[in-house]
């Protein structure tokens, strides 16, 4: 006879909770990165120059290229609802793509003297960052 041991309902509960606001957090950072991934492969330059000011010094093809990429990374993240076992390795990827572009984009918005798109960035950094370590473990 073998008995078989549940985790007690406080553990299982927490693990819930944590996977809800892991859920949460892929959510916001897909819908964040779809938008500003639209936002530059549609808008006109002169609007995106107004917008962050860094596309006035990056070729076109850079800016509308880097929509594209953060578009894909976005659905990267979203991927575990079709198959966890196909989709959480590449949310893992997206997840580190997004974090060394949100790094990336941090520190020229810190060089630029940009505060306010560098605090959009921390944040980012600071929703993305959960999403890897949460989902890794799982």
């Amino acid at each position: 006879m073998t008995t078989t041991t549940f985790p007690a309902p406080r553990a299982r509960s927490r693990a819930a909770y944590r996977n809800v606001a892991l859920w949460t957090l892929q959510g916001w950072i897909a819908m964040f990165f779809i938008a500003a991934g639209y936002a530059k492969l549609t808008e006109p330059m002169t609007n995106l120059i107004n917008l962050m000011g860094w596309p006035a010094v990056a070729p076109e093809n850079m800016v509308r290229g880097l929509g594209v990429v953060e578009m894909i990374l976005a659905l990267g993240v979203l991927s575990p609802l079709i198959s966890w076992r196909v989709g959480r390795p590449l949310l893992l990827t997206a997840a580190t793509g997004l974090i060394v572009m949100e790094a990336t984009m941090l520190a020229v918005h810190a060089v630029n003297r940009d505060i306010g798109l560098a605090a959009v960035n921390a944040i980012l950094l600071a929703f993305t960052i959960p999403v890897l370590l949460g989902r890794r473990r799982a």
